[in-house]
């Protein structure tokens, strides 16, 4: 008994000698400033670690790596020091008696010093980790707290394990903790983790949770906002309403970000369908103010793709001039988001020139999609370097060989036919006839379109292998009418047709593809009508079960449908000029709910709904005057300046359109017409009007009204419609000549910009002014004689300047009715002279 207490007070004494002397080593641990000092410590007291000195000693040295800048890092000299190895050989040999939460802090650790992942410690964490959190699902007990939770689920998202099983068990274990989850940080984190593994509904209770937290946080941090931006791209959503607030927390924390940052949100924006102007106007003045900071190639390369597309024209000359010196040290994915960036506006001979050159070294490094891409940009860059293209070829037909995944297979394919002089070769066809079976409509379309562009190649140059193509062609067009019959789901029938478009589709499938959503008409709901109707728009198709069952979904479910998403249903019905049953509640319950959330709008979005409306015979007062005001035009000016020039070119000619429309329509807004100098420059620099149909069509009027100065081809009117013809009837209907009029005239074109001072003189009593248009197919519906929003409003615009319209459609004129010269004229004389 006297032994055992001793042996007792023996332990004891000897566990609080150690205890004390742990507690002063622990300190001296967190005292540290230097990793030296780390280490040093290390060196000195191995016999003496315990698990808790161990993680302790790895979290600081991750801890004093973190406070340095980005690039005065030095990661590779803590990973690559003897005293880390000894430090990671204790981990792995004391993982079992470490606490559930360092065990955790320890994996991060060395994650962030960039510890290979499938290291031996790495995988002892992950293991153990694995562990724990499987008994936390199975006695309901909890044994990681949240934020330890989150950060196990970020490390395993870090290492691409967000597929593994233990993402679903911590997807479990947040599923069943939502409610008490209160802090945005680890919430956000949790989402992007498990975002590959949760059902839709657990979606939408995530995505609500994460509004509720931003909403009651007065100040939230930008990298959180990220995060859920990430959860949202990860999910596939396109819009959300938590875009914006995210959105909104980046422009008020915008002096806090970096170039990293920047690049980041841009990326994702992109890959979203998402744009801001402010944030880009933001994000320009305070890359720009900083250009000169950033010398080395990972964070020049970040500048460039952010600040290129929307700089001026001289920061845009430093940029490229920067870029043609630093090639050299460009990496593969470098020299990637160079030609990218070039592609959509930076282009530069001197700079393509200088990445072909750097290519050479990467070639072999890239993945599969990467050449994709790169064949893409170089192609639509206009390279002309045979070899490489030869080196690319070889290159991609060696993944054609090697890969079993239909997409990559298809994008492949597509690419091949992109190169200069292709020709098809045998085992493509193979590969490709092969593959048909496993595609989706999205990849059938991608082959169809290469294959398409050799059968084409191949006949103008005489080749044997066009035979092959249209063998496979007939195949494939078999495939998509199989899988078209066999949809039964409209949400994926439309995320597989959302990038199916080109001419194949058009002749092969899109009758059919109508039918097969007539088919689920009843499956059309709030959540899918925009993407209906995005389709419908693409298409140009006029299918009234569908655009009704659109109208009463949107009807009924304004509420839900975000209001910027309510403008592109109501484009397609202003668009394609169709009138549901109950048309006037449909648009005015729209208008209502729009002009309530206009605040939804950015500037530009503004114009581009106004446009729609005035299509569609609308003009909401409190919109109208909203956009004609001097501080709104101002700020439209301003955001247009880092826009991309496709949508940039489209609000201009949008607000000119809707300018035009409100003078015409509603003088009573007592809106001044102020696109006269924008309407000149555009038909200066638009491309020549006289096409042989013109001068044909010019030849009868001047046969049938009795010389050539009693029409004018190409005219100009006020507010610059142009009319194919013009010519003046008196009130017995005889024609009146321009010259008898003082008007000026020739015999080719008269483009009339002087129209304000004599173009309106006064036309004696009765006498009447033709409009004569030629409508083409792009003026209806698809596979329709019904006239499409614009034409129609031209037409009504004409008549408001005092013209009798007469509009001849391309299908009327082509027919066989038509076909001799004097069933043309016939044709005309009856259409000039019939009753007005």
């Amino acid at each position: 008994m006297l032994r055992l207490r001793q042996v007792c007070l023996f332990t004891l004494r000897h566990y609080q000698a150690r205890t004390l002397s742990s507690d002063l080593l622990l300190s001296q641990i967190n005292s540290c400033t230097h990793e030296d000092e780390v280490f040093s410590l290390i060196g000195r007291n191995k016999a003496r670690l315990s698990e808790k000195h161990v993680g302790i000693a790895l979290n600081m040295l991750w801890q004093l790596q973190k406070k340095r800048p980005l690039l005065l890092r030095t990661s590779d000299y803590v990973r690559n020091h003897s005293q880390f190895l000894t430090l990671c050989v204790l981990a792995e040999n004391k993982v079992e008696h470490m606490e559930d939460e360092a065990i955790v802090d320890t994996l991060y650790s060395i994650l962030r010093l960039n510890v290979e992942d499938h290291s031996s410690l790495a995988e002892v964490l992950v293991t153990e980790a694995w562990k724990r959190v499987e008994r936390q699902v199975l006695y309901y007990c909890a044994l990681l707290s949240l934020p330890a939770l989150s950060k196990f689920a970020l490390c395993l998202y870090k290492q691409c394990g967000h597929f593994s099983p233990i993402i679903g068990k911590i997807a479990h274990i947040v599923d069943t903790k939502l409610d008490s989850i209160q802090d945005i940080r680890i919430l956000s984190v949790l989402m992007i983790s498990i975002s590959d593994v949760i059902s839709q509904s657990f979606r939408d209770r995530l995505l609500h949770k994460a509004g509720q937290l931003l909403e009651e946080k007065d100040e939230v941090h930008f990298n959180y906002a990220k995060r859920i931006l990430q959860f949202i791209q990860n999910v596939k959503l396109r819009r959300h309403p938590l875009l914006e607030k995210c959105n909104q927390i980046f422009l008020k924390s915008a002096s806090h970000l970096d170039i990293h940052s920047i690049s980041f949100i841009f990326r994702l924006y992109e890959q979203l369908g998402f744009d801001n102007a402010e944030f880009r106007l933001v994000a320009k003045q305070l890359l720009s103010e900083t250009i000169d900071d950033y010398d080395d190639p990972e964070t020049f390369t970040k500048l460039f793709f952010t600040l290129g597309p929307m700089a001026g024209s001289k920061v845009r000359e430093r940029l490229l001039v920067t870029a043609v010196h630093m090639a050299d040290e460009f990496s593969s994915h470098h020299v990637l988001v160079i030609l990218k960036t070039m592609k959509m506006k930076c282009r530069n001979s001197l700079l393509l020139k200088k990445m072909v050159s750097v290519l050479d070294k990467h070639l072999d490094s890239y993945h599969i999609l990467h050449l994709v891409k790169l064949t893409q940009y170089l192609v639509a860059l206009h390279c002309h370097n045979l070899e490489l293209f030869a080196k690319l070829k070889l290159l991609l037909l060696g993944f054609l060989k090697s890969s079993v995944i239909p997409a990559d297979i298809a994008a492949i394919i597509r690419v091949l036919a992109m190169l200069p002089s292709s020709q098809v070769e045998e085992v493509i066809i193979n590969k490709a006839e092969a593959l048909l079976p496993q595609c989706s409509l999205h990849h059938l379309n991608c082959i169809a379109t290469a294959l398409v562009k050799w059968n084409h190649y191949d006949q103008l140059h005489w080749q044997n292998s066009s035979e092959l193509c249209v063998k496979l062609l007939q195949k494939l067009n078999g495939c998509g009418f199989q899988r078209l019959q066999k949809a039964n789901n409209l949400n994926l029938l439309l995320e597989e047709l959302t990038h199916v478009n080109g001419k194949w589709f058009e002749e092969a499938l899109r009758e059919e593809t109508m039918a097969v959503c007539q088919r689920l008409v009843d499956q059309i709901t709030w959540a899918n009508v925009l993407q209906l109707s995005l389709f419908l728009l693409k298409t140009n198709y006029r299918c009234p079960s569908l655009l009704d069952r659109i109208s009463s979904v949107t009807t009924g479910n304004l509420d839900k449908i975000h209001p910027f998403e309510i403008y592109f249903i109501l484009f397609l019905f202003s668009a394609l000029n169709y009138d549901p049953p109950a048309n006037e509640e449909f648009f005015e319950s729209c208008i209502h709910h729009l002009t309530s959330n206009l605040s939804h709008f950015e500037t530009q979005h503004l114009v581009l709904l106004g446009y729609a409306l005035a299509l569609a015979g609308y003009f909401p007062p409190v919109l109208v005057e909203r956009i004609f005001n001097i501080s709104f035009l101002s700020k439209l000016d301003a955001q247009l300046e880092v826009l991309p020039d496709s949508l940039k070119q489209r609000v201009c000619l949008c607000l000119m359109k809707l300018n035009r429309a409100v003078c015409l329509e509603c003088p009573e807004f007592h809106i001044p017409w102020f696109h006269e100098r924008y309407c000149q420059r555009v038909f200066r620099n638009s491309s020549s009007r006289i096409n042989p149909l013109r001068q044909h069509v010019h030849r009868m009027l001047t046969e049938i009204l009795g010389g050539s100065h009693y029409a004018r081809m190409s005219v100009l009117t006020p507010y610059y419609y142009e009319i194919d013809f013009e010519c003046i009837l008196d009130e017995n209907k005889k024609p009146l000549s321009y010259m008898a009029q003082n008007i000026p005239w020739d015999d080719v074109v008269h483009l009339r910009d002087d129209f304000r001072n004599e173009g309106r003189k006064a036309l004696p009593p009765g006498a009447q002014r033709i409009a004569l248009e030629f409508l083409d197919s792009k003026a209806f519906s698809k596979d329709s004689h019904h006239l499409k929003g614009e034409p129609a409003v031209k037409k009504r615009h004409l008549e408001m300047l005092g013209y009798r319209v007469v509009q001849i459609p391309h299908f009327e004129w082509n027919s066989m009715v038509l076909s001799t010269k004097g069933e043309q004229l016939e044709y005309l004389r009856r259409h000039l002279y019939g009753a007005q």
